[in-house]
């Protein structure tokens, strides 16, 4: 079974939807949870708990207790990014807000570069690198997550409140 990753981002404290995006996204084989920040409030790292998890803070959160938080509950906290490897696929992690951290990541020769912070969905190559934003689950026109198998590049989105998917390779 392929490394799947569950991609969410801009919860914004919003509990309910966060819970059914994680519930959908393990249902469909997600073996690890990215969230991309502006988590909103420490619910949402409750929710992660017990779970592989891996967590970045946005323009939004109050990294600082937020991040301590998040270590009492032994989760993996990456802020303000980080690069994994999954499938010998180079994936860096952000929330986007930081042009230096975006600039940082971008150079590191990746295979796959994700972020959040415009509520968009976003699939784009630019010079060799994958760009995927998961969409938001708060003041988007769709309340979208995504999950990303990196051997294959497959990515589909899906939107929480139709629980149904839009595959784009």
């Amino acid at each position: 079974m392929p490394d799947r990753l569950g991609i969410i981002s801009d919860t914004h404290g919003r509990t309910p939807c966060t819970r059914k995006a994680i519930e959908l996204l393990l249902a469909r084989g997600a073996s690890r949870i990215i969230h991309l920040g502006d988590v909103g409030n420490e619910a949402i790292l409750d929710l992660l708990v017990g779970i592989e998890a891996t967590v970045v803070f946005g323009n939004c959160d109050d990294e600082r207790s937020m991040a301590r938080y998040a270590e009492i509950l032994g989760l993996h906290v990456v802020h303000p990014g980080a690069v994994i490897e999954v499938k010998s696929k180079r994936i860096g992690l952000t929330h986007g807000h930081l042009e230096s951290e975006l600039d940082r990541l971008f150079a590191s020769n990746l295979d796959f570069l994700l972020h959040g912070h415009t509520h968009e969905i976003r699939d784009d190559c630019i010079r060799g690198t994958r760009l995927l934003n998961p969409g938001a689950l708060h003041r988007a026109a769709r309340r979208t997550v995504m999950l990303l198998d990196p051997a294959s590049g497959e990515a589909e989105w899906i939107d929480i409140d139709a629980d149904n998917g839009t595959r784009r390779d």
